[in-house]
């Protein structure tokens, strides 16, 4: 165990000190294969997205993906750190992806590893590093999933303190633009287009879904990019801006463009690859197992990969998810070494429900 913490540790600081915005993971993607590749383990690639199976792989049993993405998003002007630096100070590793999701994906490859030789395991693992997690990228794990053997479940590494995301909200992103007419700002000439987004603004960031009452908010909507005007005396004729939109199971993608369209004026456009929301049956084994070990399951109002996956899957990984994007990320060592032991400990425990449970077959495959 002393072993496969220091080589993960290590394999992080290396991937830290290499930038890996999405869409541009080839070095990450390389560091990582060589990374397996050293450990005798064989590989295959797919753009930037590197996977493998268990040595001793038995067409016969069921397959857990392990999965989480070394993809990051660029660092904020917040550092004060260098975010390409990584630093260890006071038990924690810096660096921008230290958090997210570095700490969980090299704790899920020491996790695979330390199963990657045994020939009496009940199940087979695939280990999947993938890319364009954090933009939702077509080259990312949607790209590969037809290309994988048929997956029974799924662990998917993101920071969650160790505790199972059971469910997570769908993500999609709207651009929006009001359109007003140019005019000379010293005269009552032109139609402020920045006066009539600001109506429709104000309209997102207040309006709420209907939903029975002690429910959660369904959709989530959040004005995050602005942009309007050309010069200081000229009243502008467009005004653009971008709404984060997160929704759970309560109300379909349709359903929420149409609330949009019949109150605002702007015009939307939907961008490409939504990510759905996912579950899990509750009393399907991998939660089972988790909740027996001492994890928790919660609902998560974050997005992952989770939302590409067509089968059972839960979210879980070392590190927290509110240090994620923001400035001198970092992770505990504490929480690698946890986590390694943790996930470790997950796949050991459901030993029992792959050999003995004779509604395995059914319970596998089905999700809420």
């Amino acid at each position: 165990m002393n072993k496969l913490y220091d080589q993960a540790v290590e394999l992080l600081e290396k991937l830290i000190k290499i930038p890996s915005f999405s869409t541009e993971e080839k070095l990450t993607a390389d560091c990582i294969e060589s990374f397996l590749n050293d450990h005798e383990v064989f590989t295959i690639r797919k753009y930037n997205n590197i996977w493998c199976y268990n040595k001793y792989f038995d067409p016969l049993k069921p397959i857990i993906l392990l999965n989480s993405h070394h993809d990051t998003v660029k660092p904020n002007d917040q550092y004060n750190n260098d975010p390409f630096v990584p630093l260890i100070k006071d038990g924690k590793l810096y660096g921008l992806g230290s958090n997210d999701a570095g700490g969980p994906l090299v704790s899920l490859i020491s996790a695979f590893l330390f199963f990657y030789e045994r020939k009496d395991l009940p199940f087979n693992l695939c280990l999947a590093a993938t890319a364009e997690e954090e933009n939702s990228g077509r080259k990312g794990i949607k790209s590969i999933l037809d290309d994988l053997m048929p997956i029974s479940f799924a662990i998917v590494g993101e920071p969650t303190n160790m505790h199972m995301a059971v469910a997570e909200k769908g993500s999609m992103v709207l651009d929006c633009v009001s359109t007003g007419r140019p005019g000379h700002a010293a005269r009552e000439e032109g139609d402020n287009a920045i006066y009539k987004a600001l109506k429709d603004i104000h309209w997102f960031s207040s309006y709420v879904f209907p939903i029975d009452s002690n429910l959660p908010n369904p959709v989530k909507m959040t004005v995050t990019q602005i942009n309007a005007g050309i010069q200081h005396n000229i009243v502008p004729g467009e005004c653009s801006f971008t709404i984060d939109i997160r929704f759970d199971h309560s109300y379909t993608e349709k359903e929420i463009l149409n609330t949009i369209k019949n109150h605002t004026f702007c015009d939307t456009t939907l961008r490409p690859n939504v990510l759905t929301p996912s579950a899990i049956d509750l009393l399907h084994p991998l939660v089972r197992t988790g909740i027996a070990i001492g994890r928790k399951t919660y609902i998560s109002p974050t997005s992952s990969d989770q939302g590409w996956l067509e089968m059972p899957s839960v979210k879980i990984g070392p590190g927290d998810s509110a240090r994620s994007h923001s400035a001198d990320e970092y992770i505990y060592l504490a929480e690698i070494s946890d986590g390694i032991t943790i996930y470790i400990n997950l796949l050991e425990s459901i030993f029992p429900y792959l050999v003995n449970d004779s509604s395995l077959d059914q319970q596998l495959y089905t999700s809420a």
